[in-house]
């Protein structure tokens, strides 16, 4: 296969989520056009493998965009264009949405898409074939039913404006029904059936998953740049969990791609020719959210004590480079239609003024390490993340800042690095575990409220409330939002909810999440999709 050698540059290893879109490209000016070579296999390099390709992870979701196709991608304007669905359409009540399908596509099995398909995908997502599709369906979706082969009508239970934006994330990849219903639950996982540019070819795993082109392919997005099937044969999808590995093998030419640039290689990695690719991920931002129900921080005084004892913009832009934003925003980051810049610079760093409410909550005390003491209680709150999952090398480094700057004010923050199988089976998930949880949510709108704050009842529980947190004015504010007839109405009950979470110090902001890549100069058109930042490869070819 093609590849530029380039010359290895040492190499540092610091550890280090649909808006803002940002490349550079520091190739010199050869005024000949690169030749086009055909097929070829590229070699890509990601940092995290998942347990099945389609499932409720951004990391399946980035795999799973490149097999399964989608009602609707969306635009780099943040408005949904054609995909499988050519046109659509809702009512003015809100209440139905319409889907007239493509002609003719057919998935990978043979079987032919139609609306019947579609609606059995959308029962699917519903019942919890993949968890995140789920939630966001979840307390709208009523049915779904073919009128035709062609058209899928969507019943929702109340108005929800945003839908087709939100149908454009990669969890929501439409399946062959035949696959779905006729083969095991492994097999789904593993190879699952779409009618997309790439198939499934081999998963090795703990080494890397192989993506094989579709010969066959008829159902290119609106947005994609080639019209009919990918350009070059295969994808051999890497898992390299090492950041600094990652960089190394892109520079001596083992890899085409990578992703999840570390900050502290950014600018090194643009000197060198290869083009840098930056995804701000709209959604929740990378972002603390308080215990509200146990341990100190069901004190509202304590909480906004924490978050005015750090100089978050300092600490990020220090471990960032310039490279990851700095985001005050505890709910919604900065790149989220319906953003408010109001909650954002809500705390500033002002330590007098949190050992002035620390002092009133009746921390006054001192213990020999310089830490606070109450009533002969340590001032410990327990600060677990998804290490080398959630939060990546830069973020640990962000979080260790953290650690440092509340210890000024008597905070003993204990930082728990939780490897991603136990993470993801629910360690430190429950309210006495812990105190303080760190993490984000993608998406395109500011709908992702209601995710992470509708209330959490017996009957509904809500495993997604990182604070614990229930209050009926603020789902009222969400639900508002979500309902909206209008983008200003939708605006405001957003920014309204934002600035409550901000004012009772239940989450503060951190730093956006990002989806990076570097790619090789002698590989083309290899983009970001702009929902979730993910690479997409059906486009991309080899020069000489």
């Amino acid at each position: 296969m093609p590849r530029k050698l380039f010359t290895a540059l040492p190499l540092i290893s610091l550890g280090v989520a649909s808006a803002f879109m940002l490349s550079a490209c520091a190739g010199g000016g050869n005024s000949v056009a690169p030749t086009p070579v055909a097929d070829g296999t590229i070699t890509y390099g990601h940092q995290q493998e998942p347990a099945c390709v389609f499932g409720g992870w951004i990391e399946q979701a980035y795999l799973s965009y490149n097999v399964l196709d989608s009602l609707l991608s969306l635009g780099e304007d943040g408005k949904p264009v054609a995909w499988l669905a050519e046109t659509w359409s809702q009512s003015d009540d809100g209440l139905t949405w319409t889907f007239n399908l493509k002609k003719d596509v057919k998935f990978t099995d043979g079987t032919p898409l139609t609306a019947a398909v579609v609606a059995y995908n959308f029962d699917y997502w519903a019942k919890g074939g993949n968890s995140t599709a789920q939630v966001w369906l979840g307390g709208y979706y009523q049915s779904a039913k073919a009128v035709d082969d062609l058209t899928l009508e969507v019943t929702l239970a109340k108005p929800y404006r945003t839908l087709a934006e939100t149908l454009t994330q990669g969890y929501f990849g439409i399946q062959s029904e035949q696959a779905l219903t006729t083969r095991t639950e492994e097999q789904n996982c593993e190879a699952p059936i779409g009618t997309g540019a790439f198939t499934v070819e081999k998963w090795n795993r703990g080494q890397d998953i192989i993506l094989a082109r579709n010969d066959n392919y008829t159902s290119w997005s609106a947005n994609a740049k080639v019209k009919g099937p990918a350009k070059v044969e295969r994808v051999d999808w890497k898992f390299i969990s090492d950041p600094t590995t990652r960089v190394a093998s892109l520079r001596s030419g083992e890899t085409d791609a990578i992703y999840d640039v570390p900050a502290v290689e950014w600018a090194g990695v643009g000197k060198d020719g290869y083009q840098l690719e930056k995804y701000v991920t709209g959604g929740r931002p990378q972002q603390l959210s308080f215990n509200t129900q146990v341990g100190p921080f069901t004190d509202e005084n304590v909480r906004k004590a924490f978050a005015y004892s750090l100089d978050r913009k300092t600490i990020v832009e220090t471990i960032g480079r310039g490279v990851i934003p700095y985001e005050g925003n505890g709910p919604v980051s900065q790149s989220t239609p319906g953003y408010s810049k109001k909650a954002a610079d809500w705390y500033d760093y002002d330590t007098a003024k949190s050992n002035k409410l620390l002092d009133a909550a009746g921390w006054t005390g001192r213990d020999s390490a310089g830490y606070r003491t109450k009533d002969g209680t340590s001032l410990k709150v327990v600060l677990p993340y998804g290490a080398g999952s959630i939060i990546n090398n830069d973020g640990a480094a962000i979080l260790q800042g953290v650690q440092e700057q509340a210890k000024a004010v008597g905070f003993k923050v204990d930082l728990v690095p939780v490897p991603q199988s136990e993470f993801f089976s629910g360690a430190y998930s429950k309210p006495e575990e812990r105190d303080i949880a760190v993490g984000y949510w993608t998406a395109v709108t500011s709908g992702i409220l209601y995710i992470n704050w509708r209330p959490s009842t017996a009957d509904n529980p809500n495993y997604w409330n990182d604070a614990f947190y229930d209050n009926t004015e603020l789902e009222s504010s969400i639900l508002e939002g979500n309902s909206a007839p209008t983008l200003d109405a939708q605006n405001a009950a957003f920014e309204k909810a934002q600035e409550f979470i901000a004012d009772h110090a239940l989450s503060i902001g951190l730093y956006d999440r990002l989806s990076t890549l570097a790619v090789n100069p002698k590989l083309k058109d290899v983009w970001q999709e702009h929902s979730q930042g993910g690479p997409v490869f059906h486009d991309a070819y080899f020069t000489e």
